[in-house]
């Protein structure tokens, strides 16, 4: 049974899936963390078909294991280990490659790619644009070539699916030479969950690809907006870097760039502070005091000012970019939530689209309440925008995009 091996790597900690090439299935899943301090953790859990040889749900059996991990190396052997005694076999599905999600992949990298050592200089050399992550993303990469010598190895980017953006979406204006000099443009994130759901949008609707316009709003921890005309991304929220578009937990999204400047000025703020600022101190935990959209909608329903703020800022910005990208794309045919928040937050969902059935949007108010798993319409019957709840699984979609590139 041929399998892929994905790795999603962090700077102390990094993610894996095992999924069945054939059946799309995942096999097992892990999480090793804390990497490199005095006590590290790790967590296998494997998922066992049942007799029929389906799993909905799966049955998972899971095991905890804490010892030192001084770096990602041990930490793959840490993740073979768990693979041996608890299985699944890594003999009997031995991974065909092993596929490594990639944040920031610049103008250079626009589909997935087989790593070589020159694709490895270039993904390090495009780390001034995503110093928290491509270096954690390479760090990973050389831990699995140890640990899997003999399969190939790909990197799929985060921002490979927007790199059909039209110039005049992408571009800033500022200096032209002074941007081509240090690569400043917009390259957009969350491209792999993109693609994702908006192809599954379009199977699930039993509708062609290339005959959609679609907007998804990808809402996590990090979220973005995505303009998609015919299954290409055509303009996206987030920028240069994941900074940039919608209100996210801990980052502001857009802001005035003066704002910078006055808080150097009157507050003594730094650059490495206000990076800290708008990065790790600002969207709904700067607002609310919390980056956890449970707890706002939980405080904003028991009166408090400030969550309730912070949920009306975020549907604000919300409906801003779906008004934009309706324009972009000149007509809309669905709208797709996903990720955490928006497989999981009905009012953020209507706070987005209620109000806008002149613009073809009718919400279904007990669709869209429903507690529910899988893909899901949530507007009525008759409405004549498609609006959908879409499961995100960027895993497999780094999975099929690993295949891809072997073929």
């Amino acid at each position: 049974m041929p399998t892929v091996l994905v790795v999603n790597s962090g700077s102390s900690s990094f993610k894996y899936q095992l999924i069945d090439v054939e059946t799309e299935r995942t096999l097992a899943s892990g999480l090793v963390e804390r990497i490199g301090d005095a006590t590290g953790a790790a967590e296998h859990r494997s998922y066992l078909p049942d007799a029929a040889g389906a799993t909905t749900p799966p049955i998972e059996e899971r095991w905890v294991i804490e010892r030192e991990i001084p770096d990602h190396t041990a930490g793959f052997r840490v993740m073979l280990d768990a693979f041996a005694e608890h299985g699944p076999s890594l003999d009997e599905h031995a991974p065909i490659a092993v596929g490594h999600r990639v944040v920031h992949g610049g103008k250079r990298f626009f589909e997935p790619t087989v790593v070589t050592d020159l694709v490895k200089i270039n993904i390090e050399d495009i780390s001034e644009l995503a110093p928290l992550h491509n270096p954690a993303n390479l760090q990973g990469i050389n831990a699995a070539q140890v640990a899997f010598p003999d399969v190939p190895h790909v990197a799929v980017f985060d921002t490979a699916f927007h790199q059909t953006i039209p110039a005049a979406a992408y571009t800033y204006a500022i200096d032209a030479e002074l941007a081509a000099k240090h690569r400043v443009r917009r390259y957009g994130f969350h491209g792999t969950s993109h693609k994702f759901v908006s192809e599954a949008a379009a199977a699930f609707l039993d509708r062609p690809l290339g005959e959609l316009k679609q907007i998804v709003f990808h809402l996590g921890n990090g979220a973005s907006a995505c303009a998609i005309d015919g299954g290409r991304s055509v303009d996206t929220s987030m920028g240069m870097t994941p900074l940039e578009g919608l209100v996210m937990g801990t980052r502001s999204g857009d802001l005035d760039p003066a704002v910078l400047f006055h808080l150097h000025r009157k507050a003594g703020l730094g650059f490495d502070e206000l990076d800290t600022l708008l990065n790790r101190r600002s969207g709904l935990l700067g607002l609310s005091g919390t980056g956890d959209m449970r707890d706002v909608t939980e405080s904003a329903a028991k009166g408090d000012e400030a969550a309730q703020l912070a949920l009306d800022v975020t549907v604000h910005r919300l409906r801003h970019y779906l008004g934009a990208y309706l324009a972009v794309l000149g007509g809309l045919d669905v709208v797709v939530f996903t990720a955490g928040v928006g497989e999981n937050a009905p009012l953020i969902r209507a706070g987005a689209v209620q109000g806008l059935e002149g613009l073809g949007m009718i919400l279904d108010e007990d669709r869209n309440a429903e507690r529910a798993r899988g893909i899901r319409v949530i507007s009525t019957d008759d409405s004549p925008v498609t609006v959908l709840v879409v499961p995100t699984n960027e895993e497999l979609e780094i999975a099929r995009q690993t295949v891809a590139a072997l073929a």
